[in-house]
């Protein structure tokens, strides 16, 4: 009974893990690759939002980052926030996905008082 129990458990648990395994999207430039590498690799994206994709692309030049997807039909902020992880923009593969950070501007460097004090007193 205890062996069946196990079983039942371990198979409920491969069962629900599998479908997240098999629906993780993969990386891919969306700047480069075809409709089937770009409906290959993202989640819910399919052949026809993959041909929009590369449609909209071939109109208005290179996405610039992942929230331009927002602009091709069919594509909204759920679809973008799930993959953005595997949404290449750059033309190298040592590239790092186009995540907010990337979008967002970045920040200034702050100094302590002590630093700026320090610095003020040797350009005297």
């Amino acid at each position: 009974m205890f062996n069946k129990l196990v079983t039942a458990a371990l198979a409920l648990a491969f069962a629900l893990a599998v479908p997240g395994l098999l629906l993780a999207a993969t990386p891919v430039n969306i700047n480069q690759a075809d409709a089937a590498a770009i409906a290959k690799s993202l989640d819910g994206i399919g052949p026809a939002k993959a041909e929009a994709i590369v449609a909209w692309r071939e109109a208005h030049g290179p996405f610039k980052k992942a929230d331009d997807l927002k602009h091709v039909k069919g594509i909204g902020k759920a679809t973008i926030e799930r993959n953005r992880a595997a949404i290449l923009l750059a033309d190298d593969g040592s590239a790092a996905p186009a995540t907010a950070a990337a979008d967002a501007p970045a920040k200034k460097a702050h100094r302590s008082k002590k630093a700026a004090t320090a610095e003020a007193a040797g350009e005297e």
